[in-house]
C-alpha cells in the first residue's frame, strides 16, 4: 500500500478527524479549509468514475458524464482491479446508506 510510506501521526490525525465528522456540512467545512476546490473536485470525480466503471459504463460515456480524462478513468479502473479495495468499500457503504434511507 502506497500510503504505508506516509503512515504516521499526521496522516492518522487527518483520517481520525474525518471519521469524527457527523454531517455533510461538517465535511464541507473541513474540506473547504483543507483543500483547494480543484483538489476536492478531483477526488469527487474519481469516486464518480469508480461508480460508473462498476456499473459497466464505457470510457466514452464516463468521459462525457464526468469530464474525466481517459488517463484518470484508466487509473481508477486500475485501482478497482488491482488496488486495495478502497473504492469498492466506499461505494458499497454509500449503497448501504441509500438502502437504509
Amino acid at each position: 500500500m502506497q500510503l504505508d510510506k506516509l503512515r504516521g501521526r499526521e496522516l492518522d490525525q487527518l483520517f481520525e478527524a474525518i471519521l469524527k465528522l457527523d454531517t455533510l456540512e461538517d465535511c464541507y467545512q473541513l474540506f473547504e479549509d483543507l483543500a483547494t476546490v480543484n483538489e476536492i473536485q478531483a477526488l469527487a470525480q474519481r469516486l464518480e468514475v469508480a461508480r460508473q466503471i462498476r456499473e459497466g459504463n464505457t470510457y466514452h460515456k464516463i468521459e462525457d458524464a464526468t469530464g474525466a480524462s481517459t488517463a484518470t478513468i484508466s487509473r481508477v479502473k486500475r485501482c478497482l482491479n488491482y488496488g486495495t479495495g478502497g473504492y469498492d468499500l466506499a461505494l458499497e457503504r454509500l449503497q448501504q446508506t441509500k438502502g437504509d434511507s
